[in-house]
């Protein structure tokens, strides 16, 4: 009898995800469309004692479905917890606000005390922020300390909507004596644009708690980024920021450097392919020779940045004892990149001084959020990498400075470039030769990576050398490549 006991338990937990005080559907995939569909996870949330997360990320949730769940959840008082992303997938986006009003009209009737609302990957557009409006400007959400809504089409509206909410929850709190602490923010690829990023900015500086916010792709321009440096300012205990490909130029640039020397615990900043070009380079390298005294990462990879700004911030970064990652991938450093390499090389920090584009060339598509391979770095240790200028044929001088072990390193790179086409050659029969293989979705890559056509996902292209070319030549050759794919590749080859 004990036994069938512990097992029915055991069949429990395994299916619920029951953690202590968490509820778990996740990744489930359920289409739940009415109260019948929900019964089993009505029941359960009923019986839990003590409930403080539910998570419904990965299945999707109808009006009903989240009526009769937030009925349930009427009587928890001591939840905490919603981990509720990616759960209106195929959902009309007229359902949503209901569902959403409905889960949070009932967290504030249970007089819940919420730390973590996470609705991420739910395109919900303006519309749904209005569906979760009441709930932020409610007392459930005077504790809240992160506000995940990554990846949800808010737009300039939403983000207006979203920052007017917090700045009330934010006064209304501050009434009682206890003033809303968010600490974690995260709203990439939201289409926020400047007047998004500023009302927002405005609710940043009035709570002035923030620890990492997390911004990329959202289309922000200078004056935006302007308002948003502004507001860094006034949160000291900033750990993380990431506005990784929005649009900084000079101005902007400077303007988050100038804001950065009022902040101490900064760890780790994100600004790769933000346009922040040599001079906002040089302003940032400035910022951190100055302060930042914990810095670990500092992103400045596709900005438009040359040699003497590269040299600037390998000089700012050699006294960081944290610093752990430099990324100056994809920059035009040119020839006189070795010199910024040769300081990095003294150190034992990863690094990235690849120069995979033209000096002066930028092919910057909106939206960019992934890198094709290539990137050159180094764990740490004692032993220098083969410096990447070699292959853009140094001067004497430059040869020179590559150091004592230069022949080593020349002589590397000249393997590297013999046996590449061998290897390209043995990994290609074998992928060609499995039955999972997707020809046609590897060829698609190769195309964009050489930048022939564009991704949906923004992938940018690399630079394409000479011995590559020579490879590719090769394998379209061999029998184990498709015959339609050498069409296909011949005909954006030719043009």
């Amino acid at each position: 009898m004990a036994t069938d006991i512990v097992g029915q338990l055991a069949d429990s937990l395994a299916r619920t995800g029951v953690e202590e005080w968490e509820l778990s559907y996740k990744g489930q995939g359920r289409k739940l469309d009415n109260a019948q569909s929900v019964e089993e996870i009505v029941k359960e949330i009923e019986e839990f004692q003590g409930l403080q997360a539910l998570r419904l990320e990965g299945n999707t949730i109808g009006v009903e479905a989240a009526q009769a769940i937030a009925k349930a959840l009427q009587t928890k008082s001591q939840f905490k917890c919603c981990y509720w992303s990616d759960m209106f997938t195929g959902r009309l986006r007229s359902e949503i606000p209901p569902a959403l009003n409905s889960l949070g009209d009932a967290l504030v009737t249970a007089g819940a005390r919420l730390s973590v609302l996470d609705l991420s990957d739910n395109a919900f557009g303006p519309d749904g922020v209005k569906g979760i409006e009441r709930l932020l400007k409610s007392r459930a959400c005077h504790t809240l300390q992160e506000l995940k809504l990554n990846n949800c089409g808010m737009g300039i509206g939403g983000g207006k909507i979203l920052a007017a909410a917090l700045t009330e929850c934010h006064k209304k709190s501050s009434a009682l004596g206890a003033p809303l602490r968010l600490k974690v923010f995260i709203a990439g690829r939201n289409r926020l644009e400047n007047d998004g990023a500023r009302a927002l900015a405005q609710a940043f500086q009035l709570m002035g708690s923030l620890e990492e916010v997390h911004m990329p792709q959202n289309g922000i321009n200078h004056p935006g980024v302007t308002a948003l440096a502004t507001a860094m300012q006034h949160n000291a205990g900033l750990r993380v920021l990431n506005l990784n490909d929005n649009t900084f130029t000079k101005r902007g640039a400077i303007a988050m450097a100038q804001a950065l020397k009022h902040l101490r615990s900064v760890q780790v900043i994100n600004f790769g392919d933000c346009l922040v070009r040599s001079e906002g380079a040089i302003a940032i390298a400035e910022t951190v020779s100055e302060g930042l005294p914990i810095l670990k990462e500092l992103n400045l990879s596709f900005g438009e940045i040359t040699e003497e700004a590269a040299l600037a911030l390998a000089h700012a970064v050699k006294s960081k004892t944290h610093l752990e990652k430099l990324d100056l991938n994809g920059n035009a450093l040119g020839v006189e990149g070795c010199e910024a390499q040769e300081i990095l090389c003294a150190t034992t920090m990863p690094f990235s001084l690849v120069s995979p584009r033209a000096p002066g060339v930028h092919s910057r598509a909106p939206g960019v959020h992934s890198r094709a391979p290539g990137v050159h770095s180094r764990a740490p240790g004692p032993t220098a990498p083969p410096c990447p200028c070699v292959s853009l044929f140094p001067s004497p001088d430059k040869l020179l400075k590559l150091g004592a072990k230069r022949a080593l390193l020349i002589e590397e790179q000249v393997n590297t470039h013999t046996h590449a086409r061998a290897r390209t050659h043995g990994v290609l029969r074998k992928a060609f030769s499995s039955p999972s293989f997707q020809g046609y979705d590897f060829v698609s890559c190769l195309l964009v990576l050489l930048g022939l056509i564009k991704s949906e996902d923004k992938v940018k292209p690399v630079r394409v050398v000479p011995g590559q070319l020579e490879a590719l030549e090769h394998v379209v050759r061999q029998d184990y490549f498709p015959r339609e794919s050498v069409a296909v590749l011949e005909a954006f080859m030719s043009r």
